[in-house]
């Protein structure tokens, strides 16, 4: 048996994982994943100071990683994680999207240790199976898990919007222009809110700063003065305990995306994905590692990619070296990272709130989509005390080290389950 699949080449109807379409179409249909997973891509590496076009190249070698390491045989895009983000910025003490990182290189070690943590996982499902992480870490904990990580970073986007008026209510437009495309646009222009969002804010600002005065103008000769090729910054990990410690407990998190969307791809195409995803794990964390190692954020698998799948119905895993090698390709382009630097800060704060919102929600989301039942005091508890923990940045100091809200509210989640499981158990034999 070949351990990648002999991909059939047809022309209409359902693409299935291993089909795949002439090249042309091959090749537009990866443009297109590019472009879904573009905005979010470059939103969350600017949001922590990191190099977008260092995330950029990253994101699609680690898609490459992926690929391999699952042997072809699941659909699906990297792209820098924004579970990363709460956790960076309080590791490296950044002020949300203001410029280059000054402590990059303590956040690189952290998500590194994070990837081989996710690696090991990755290994012991291979051997193991699944059934042990959907029990020690059941809907109710990830969907609480998932909430805290926005609800840590609400402070974070407004606060970073500044103090004047003009910022204040161009920050507000920009939530507004989201949620317009959200509502009025149709088809796959609304699959990419977010980016025409911020398209559509940044002429706004352009205009009203360059051409009437109000606030900071955009200074267009950084786009002019850069080279159309050219190396991106690299920059490479520094080890240190404390932010390490805040930086794994993400791993939980990448792993419930993963495991959710290998879920959906597999109800989506009929097609039985399980015996992949301990390969998805190892690949997803291999990626991280490589990414941290020369200055790229902590990758996941791509919501956006899949439901552009799930629109186009087509799932060809050959789609996603196109789109990888488009990545690439873009990362290794100055002209475009100078673009991403001319982004006014209120427009990023605007972006801020909505996706950090959105990162909320979709903890609710989860809970919602397994049924959690809430009649039931465990599942009341666990979730009350992880939100109030993370979202009120419960810190905790162990020995000389500190750990962050968002840690103590996932450590809390998981000892606080397992504990209040055990005792429901006990009480029901008696």
């Amino acid at each position: 048996m070949s351990y990648f699949p002999k991909w059939q080449v047809k022309t209409s109807g359902v693409i299935a994982p291993d089909e795949t379409l002439p090249a042309k179409q091959t090749v537009a249909l990866g443009i297109q994943h590019v472009v879904a997973m573009f905005g979010s891509t470059i939103l969350a590496p600017i949001l922590m100071g990191f190099d977008p076009n260092v995330a950029v190249l990253m994101s699609g070698i680690g898609t490459l990683i992926f690929f391999l390491m699952v042997g072809g045989h699941v659909p699906s895009y990297l792209g820098s994680s924004f579970a990363f983000i709460g956790v960076v910025i309080a590791a490296t003490g950044y002020a949300a999207g203001n410029g280059p990182n000054p402590n990059i290189e303590v956040a690189l070690g952290g998500i590194l240790v994070c990837g081989l943590v996710y690696f090991l996982v990755g290994a012991i499902v291979m051997l193991t199976g699944v059934a042990w992480i959907e029990k020690l870490m059941p809907p109710v904990v990830t969907g609480a898990v998932v909430a805290v990580i926005g609800l840590n970073l609400a402070p974070t986007a407004c606060k970073g919007v500044g103090s004047s008026s003009f910022a204040a209510w161009i920050a507000i437009f920009s939530v507004l222009c989201v949620g317009a495309v959200a509502v009025y646009a149709r088809g796959f222009a609304q699959k990419l809110l977010i980016l025409i969002g911020l398209l559509i804010s940044y002429v706004v600002y352009a205009i009203l700063a360059n051409g009437f005065g109000l606030g900071q103008p955009i200074d267009f000769s950084l786009i002019s003065n850069a080279p159309w090729f050219g190396l991106p910054h690299f920059k490479h990990p520094e080890f240190h305990a404390d932010a390490i410690l805040l930086i794994v407990p993400v791993v939980i998190i990448l792993i419930a995306e993963n495991l959710g969307h290998v879920k959906a791809v597999t109800a989506m195409t009929g097609r039985n994905l399980d015996p992949y995803l301990g390969r998805a794990f190892m690949g997803d964390g291999l990626a991280s590692m490589v990414s941290a190692s020369f200055g790229g954020t902590g990758v996941t698998t791509y919501g956006e990619n899949i439901g552009v799948m799930a629109a186009t119905r087509v799932y060809s895993t050959l789609l996603f070296p196109v789109a990888a090698g488009i990545a690439i390709l873009l990362g290794f382009s100055p002209k475009f990272g100078a673009v991403i630097q001319t982004i006014p800060q209120p427009i990023l704060s605007g972006m801020s709130i909505v996706v950090f919102g959105l990162i909320a929600i979709a903890g609710a989301r989860i809970w919602v989509e397994n049924r959690v039942d809430f009649s039931q005091n465990r599942n009341l508890i666990v979730a009350a005390v992880t939100l109030i923990l993370g979202g009120g940045d419960f810190s905790l100091s162990i020995g000389g080290f500190t750990m962050g809200g968002i840690g103590t509210a996932t450590f809390g989640a998981i000892i606080l389950n397992a504990l209040m499981s055990l005792g429901e158990k006990r009480a029901a034999k008696e």
